[in-house]
């Protein structure tokens, strides 16, 4: 049974190299697998029998003509080399007081993740991302490092401008091999990009370049999982009152400040974010990658459960 942690238990817990196996661990305790007996998965290579292989994959036609024991390996038996893309601008670091921020909720499951995929020994990188590359940290396996990922991920601060497009250009820069390609962020364009754009033709724009640097990631026959994470805070707007709303991530002229009754202001908003949502999952589903909507109140169990049901399923090993 899996072992949900509440918001108390993970902020007492700051070692985010322990929390990461903590969280992949009870997640995996939750997930039920079905025993693959080699007919249900592609088959990809062969490789010379060894002891304590699977005698059940032993290709004996091959035997028959070359006298040497091969045994079969499926898709899912491969090493596949991973690349996790964090963005780290200012919209991240947002969450209510008490809470885990949109950061550190991605930074949790990004660490879980590659937990699960280093304790198999398949390379794991590591791209952290906001107006520009802050740091990248090329694939490699093993458990030491987990701990150069950890360290970089608890470093990092949430802050500046956003420019996610430019982030998974660099990555399909780097993942030169057939990779897993997992990117972390709330998807929210800079309000510098606005400019004088009216809201509507912004997110189409925006929408347009995710979904064609997506989409060139799905040509060089990546897999691409998209998570996108938001507070509920931005989801349904229940402030009550005259209140200050400040732009967290200011441009060259300062932050854009705004005071107004959200309750005026209510309905137009949550009519802008349907359109920006809309318009994100059509273009994640026409760039064919797997996306995933969720709220900071949740478990981070929960999560990477549902995150571990869908394609990555194919890639983590109990």
């Amino acid at each position: 049974m899996s072992i949900l942690l509440d918001l108390p238990t993970l902020l007492r817990l700051q070692n985010l190299q322990l929390l990461s196996r903590v969280i992949a661990e009870g997640a995996l305790s939750g997930l039920h697998r079905s025993a693959h007996h080699g007919s249900s998965v592609e088959f990809a290579e062969h490789k010379e029998y060894a002891p304590g292989d699977d005698l059940r994959h032993i290709d004996w036609r091959a035997y028959g003509r070359i006298d040497k024991y091969y045994v079969k390996r499926f898709e899912e038996e491969t090493e596949l080399r991973g690349y996790i893309l964090l963005d780290v601008s200012g919209s991240m670091s947002y969450g209510r007081a008490g809470q885990l921020s949109k950061l550190h909720f991605a930074k949790l499951l990004a660490a879980a993740i590659s937990y699960l995929r280093l304790r198999q020994n398949d390379p794991t990188g590591l791209l952290l991302f906001g107006e520009a590359l802050r740091q990248y940290i090329p694939p490699h396996s093993g458990g030491a490092h987990l701990s150069d990922l950890c360290s970089a991920l608890e470093r990092v601060p949430g802050e500046g401008l956003t420019n996610l497009p430019d982030g998974i250009a660099y990555l399909s820069e780097v993942a030169r091999r057939r990779s897993l390609c997992i990117v972390f962020s709330d998807l929210l364009p800079s309000s510098e990009q606005a400019s004088d754009v009216p809201a509507g033709e912004l997110v189409e724009r925006y929408a347009s370049r995710l979904r064609a640097r997506l989409a060139g990631l799905r040509a060089q026959k990546h897999d691409v999982i998209v998570v996108q994470i938001l507070d509920a805070d931005e989801l349904e707007l229940p402030f009550s009152g005259l209140t200050w709303f400040e732009d967290i991530e200011p441009g060259p002229d300062g932050p854009a400040r705004l005071f107004v009754d959200p309750g005026d202001v209510r309905a137009a908003y949550k009519a802008e974010l349907d359109h920006f949502l809309a318009a994100m999952r059509r273009g994640l589903r026409e760039a064919d990658v797997e996306y995933h909507l969720v709220q900071t109140s949740r478990s981070i169990e929960s999560v990477l459960l549902d995150i571990l049901r869908g394609p990555l399923r194919r890639h983590i090993r109990k």
